[in-house]
């Protein structure tokens, strides 16, 4: 059970007390210490009870929190360290402990990137260090997908401050369709990573409604002196929750999605569904059928595309039609 913050301020009071070995300290004196402690940095003016101290150096004693501290009692009446250079400060961290911290740096490197993080940059370097100090060299253990050479991720602080800041910002911008770019001004609201691609979510001024641009097609970002428009009704949650990946068409509707998949490959589907509304409609020797409860977009027929020699759209009927041309579209390429 972890400790609460005035048991932890009563242990490094005891600590302190006991690495000073100019003196001597009794357990009266340990209960005066800690009493003042309390009241100096909580304001707790009622005093410490001796029993609570008692506890208190027994748990420092033991390993549940893995202190095992060596307290030994002189004179029947003296606390002190049987080891002077001890300190529960300088608890060596265990072989889980290490695994642990290595795993945390890696996700937290993901973040180094954003101003709102500059004190978490100095940190992630120390751990850094103090793990790589003490860990025996091994391969990592966890590996996370990271391209640092994608477009645009050097507007991700800057979009992340303007959302924060609420400050409207005039993006020069050049979709995949456009022969040039062009000037739009956006309320921003949120960004969202999809596929290791970052998007901004947010008002447009000329369209009157929430668009979605990708960072990679941003050619420059600066902020543009208007009022903010509040976000009052988009809630990206719901915005996304009948899609897969980014992709909203503004007029498609949740329509039930069956897919039959080849039952040698079933398992991984079964096991990373498409989709939350994922569910199991039939399962025989050669084939497992699944629906879902879906707006069909370009994100999705993506995905049918890709697994195209192990999956089959069963309905709706015009969506089987549109992978089926597209599919053919394909084969005439190979056949060229």
């Amino acid at each position: 059970m972890p400790a609460n913050r005035n048991a932890l301020l009563r242990y490094k009071t005891i600590d302190k007390c006991l690495r000073n070995r100019a003196r001597t300290w009794t357990l009266q004196e340990l209960i005066e210490e800690v009493s003042e402690a309390l009241y100096e940095f909580e304001g707790i003016d009622r005093g410490i009870g001796k029993r609570t101290i008692q506890q208190d150096i027994q748990i420092m004693r033991s390993d549940r929190l893995g202190y095992n501290a060596p307290i030994v009692v002189e004179e029947r009446k003296y606390y002190t360290y049987s080891d002077p250079d001890y300190s529960i400060t300088n608890i060596p961290l265990t072989t889980r402990d290490l695994d642990s911290m290595a795993t945390a740096i890696a996700v937290l490197r993901q973040f180094k990137g954003f101003s709102a993080f500059s004190d978490l940059n100095g940190m992630v370097h120390k751990l850094e260090d103090r793990v790589a100090s003490i860990q025996e060299e091994r391969t990592p253990v966890i590996l996370l997908e990271k391209n640092d050479r994608l477009k645009g991720l050097q507007f991700l602080d800057q979009l992340y401050t303007a959302i924060a800041e609420k400050q409207v910002l005039k993006i020069r911008y050049q979709s995949f369709e456009a022969q040039e770019a062009q000037e739009i001004f956006i309320h921003p609201y949120y960004l969202k990573e999809y596929q290791n691609r970052w998007y901004l979510l947010g008002y447009h001024d000329s369209k009157h409604r929430i668009v979605r641009l990708g960072l990679d097609r941003m050619i420059s970002v600066s902020i543009a002196w208007q009022t903010f428009r509040p976000n009052k009704d988009f809630n990206p949650e719901e915005h996304f929750r009948d899609v897969v990946g980014v992709t909203v068409y503004e007029k498609s509707e949740v329509e039930e999605v069956r897919l039959c998949i080849d039952a040698q490959h079933a398992a991984y589907h079964l096991t990373k569904p498409l989709h939350h509304s994922q569910q199991l409609i039939e399962k025989t020797d050669q084939c497992v059928t699944i629906s879902i409860q879906i707006k069909v977009n370009y994100e999705l027929e993506r995905e049918i595309i890709a697994q195209a020699e192990r999956m089959q759209v069963v309905s709706p009927l015009w969506l089987k039609e549109k992978i089926e041309a597209r599919l053919k579209e394909a084969l005439r390429r190979y056949q060229q």
